[in-house]
């Protein structure tokens, strides 16, 4: 089984709208995952044409990719992810002692690791 890549993901190209095959290389994860992003998260809810192919906007492109980053590399669960998000969109930054705590934890994590 191939493991998720951290690298960071490609630009995204100047389009209105993506394929599911075309998010699916951006952020390089199988559609399959994308399919069942869209069932966890409701900011992932893309269009579907007259045949039922799945039209991304830019913006849920790019929160394809903030979900992978939380995922993937922060090791958010599913739940922790959308309740970051959910914090995330009251339209500026979420509340500082919780980015502190966050902070606390990932540095916590990083000193374990070293040990």
């Amino acid at each position: 089984m191939k493991t998720p890549t951290l690298a960071p993901a490609p630009a995204i190209p100047d389009k209105l709208y993506f394929k599911i095959g075309e998010v699916s290389r951006i952020a390089e994860v199988p559609t399959h995952v994308l399919r069942f992003w869209e069932s966890e998260f409701p900011k992932i809810a893309p269009k579907r044409t007259a045949s039922g192919q799945r039209l991304y906007t830019r913006k849920e492109v790019e929160q394809v990719l903030a979900i992978k980053e939380l995922l993937y590399r922060r090791r958010f669960t599913i739940e922790g992810a959308r309740k970051h998000l959910k914090a995330g969109e009251g339209g500026g930054a979420a509340d500082p002692r919780q980015l502190l705590e966050e902070m606390r934890s990932e540095l916590a994590q990083l000193r374990r690791l070293l040990d």
